[in-house]
């Protein structure tokens, strides 16, 4: 554990500009530096360091971070290695108490014991003229067999106990490797093909296993690890990174074997996830890598609905500028059979004619089996959309989504949108909100004061909680950063405030102000937004306060309630 107060002091120390310009190299811009971002494929410059606030942040895949954040990122580094990784630069010595020192086997030692039973693997399938035959057979080469690291697990029950001199050691069982059974321990993989599982280091921290012959499961996983979380991870991400961001482009196919085959076809920015619907982190991941997101799927009815869970959890990590499609192969067909039977010409030709953009898709998937025809099947159509477009975070593509949703049922944009956002929160942007300019959008108090907050964090203990408007979304944000930053012990900077969040529930929420704060200008005063955006919350907070005690009659309330209604009709 490392403790907090050096944190601070760390980047405090370094400077973010230096550590990026050594990897990324910047050019000055304005107040701040900025170059093409390092996660993702792009023309122009949308990847912005603050010198100030030391923070980056992407505006066009959304990556964002301090120092520590950027070689987590960027070099794949754990936080640990990171932090020690700076500390190094600028000639600090990380403390590590005793808790830390002693902890017991976790991450580097399962990492160590999964790298053994993929050589392990690896060389039992050079003496396996069966599994070698069964490759083969599925088109594959040597090369692409070596560049995934394929292997092969003995059918013996355990032959893992021919590399490891302690079979009965603990971790065997916690990198998932062995399993303990009522007749004793034994490999979990037997008479398999062994696929790698990498995470962006390059780490073997698990497997996939495609067996030969006929049998269930056909692909059996690895368990959920202390360093394996199948939610988070891809299959081929780590091969494929740079083809994916050369292609500008990554496709989620369905199996390992899908993802290897279009390897062989030189198809080599494919990924797959792990035995899983595709999780929201999934989709952040890859949103990163590229601006372009093809998933593909079968065309029946089971491919329909694997594409409805990757729309619904792909949502919300969407940002303005990306975009995804859906493709849906010909019914009896996956990427394995479709490209070794057409090439890769054809693959790509079929992608780029046949996907199905998000937007269409969703509108199309949510009609379906509904009658447009009657008001009663509009207001259907509605009442389905309207959760599903309350998750997306991009405010230009919900815009337009809206606007194509209203065409199909005869509505304006501003009904639809009306319709979708709680009328409460439209209550209090209307009433309580600040003056705006004609045609001009402002953030609503509560946003505001937030966003001070990350550059005067100690202004935290002067939010009274009471005052904040229930039904705020922002209001309760402030309420939670407020009492969070109220307690810190000391009041780190901007990047200290966001590695003070990490992990915690509203960490996405602290990013995401800070990158609303990177661009502006050094005139622009934080405790001055902030006092004055508490004087509109004390004002509106009297003001209801008084129409709540009006409303009980005066003998009715106890003497505090009589003293206080009383003060408030002075002032």
């Amino acid at each position: 554990m490392i403790p907090r107060d050096f944190i601070d002091q760390l980047l405090s120390r370094v400077d973010i500009v230096d550590v990026i310009d050594r990897r990324v190299p910047l050019k000055k811009a304005g107040q701040n530096y900025q170059a093409c971002c390092p996660f993702h494929s792009e023309k122009s410059p949308s990847f912005t360091v603050s010198p100030t606030k030391q923070f980056y942040h992407c505006f066009g895949c959304g990556a964002h971070g301090s120092a520590i954040g950027f070689l987590m990122e960027y070099g794949g580094l754990p936080f640990i290695d990171a932090v020690k990784s700076l500390a190094d630069e600028v000639g600090l010595k990380v403390p590590e108490d005793a808790s830390f020192q002693h902890k017991p086997k976790t991450g580097p030692d399962l990492t160590e014991t999964m790298l053994k039973a993929a050589v392990f693997y690896k060389e039992q399938l050079k003496s396996s003229p069966r599994a070698i035959e069964y490759l083969k057979k599925r088109g594959l080469t040597g090369q692409i067999a070596a560049r995934f690291g394929l292997g092969y697990a003995p059918a013996q029950s355990t032959a893992l106990k021919q590399i490891f001199d302690n079979y009965d050691a603990p971790e065997l069982a916690a990198a998932g490797l062995v399993i303990d059974g009522d007749r004793g321990r034994y490999d979990r993989f037997r008479d398999r093909i062994m696929f790698p599982i990498r995470n962006t280091k390059g780490q073997v921290i698990a497997f996939g296993g495609r067996i030969l012959d006929q049998g269930e499961p056909k692909y059996l996983n690895s368990p959920e690890t202390p360093i394996f979380h199948k939610g988070s991870e891809t299959y081929g991400l780590f091969e494929g990174r740079q083809s994916i961001r050369e292609a500008g482009m990554a496709l989620v196919v369905e199996g390992y074997m899908d993802v290897v085959a279009l390897s062989q076809f030189d198809i080599n920015y494919a990924v797959a996830t792990l035995g899983t619907a595709t999780t929201p982190i999934h989709a952040r991941t890859l949103l990163r890598q590229t601006d372009k997101l093809y998933y593909c799927f079968d065309g029946d009815n089971a491919g329909r609905k694997a594409a409805w869970r990757a729309l619904e959890n792909t949502l919300e990590a969407l940002t303005d500028g990306k975009e995804v499609a859906f493709l849906f192969l010909p019914e009896g067909e996956d990427p394995d059979t479709w490209v070794r039977a057409n090439g890769k010409e054809a693959f790509e030709n079929f992608l780029r004619r046949e996907a199905v953009p998000l937007s269409a898709f969703l509108v199309r998937e949510i009609s379906r089996d509904i009658n447009l025809a009657t008001e009663e099947g509009k207001a259907r159509m509605l009442k389905e959309a309207t959760p599903l477009l309350q998750k997306i975070a991009a405010p230009l593509f919900s815009a337009l989504i809206q606007r194509q949703l209203g065409e199909t049922i005869g509505m304006r944009p501003n009904e639809v949108n009306a319709l979708i956002n709680p009328a409460v929160k439209r209550k209090w942007q209307k009433n309580e909100s600040r003056p705006t300019s004609p045609g001009r959008t402002q953030p609503s108090i509560c946003r505001v004061m937030a966003r001070a907050l990350m550059l005067r964090p100690e202004l935290a203990k002067q939010v009274d909680p009471r005052q904040l408007p229930s039904g705020d979304a922002n209001a309760q944000l402030l309420g939670q950063l407020s009492g969070w930053l109220g307690h810190l012990p000391n009041m780190p900077q901007p990047a200290g405030i966001l590695e003070a969040a990490r992990g915690m529930e509203f960490e996405q929420a602290v990013a995401a102000l800070l990158s609303e704060v990177i661009d502006l200008s050094e005139s622009w005063e934080p405790e001055a937004e902030f006092n004055g955006g508490l004087d509109q919350l004390n004002a509106a907070w009297k003001r209801r306060r008084h129409e709540e005690l009006s409303r009980v009659p005066l003998d009715q309330l106890n003497p505090d309630e009589r003293e206080e209604l009383q003060s408030l009709l002075r002032n």
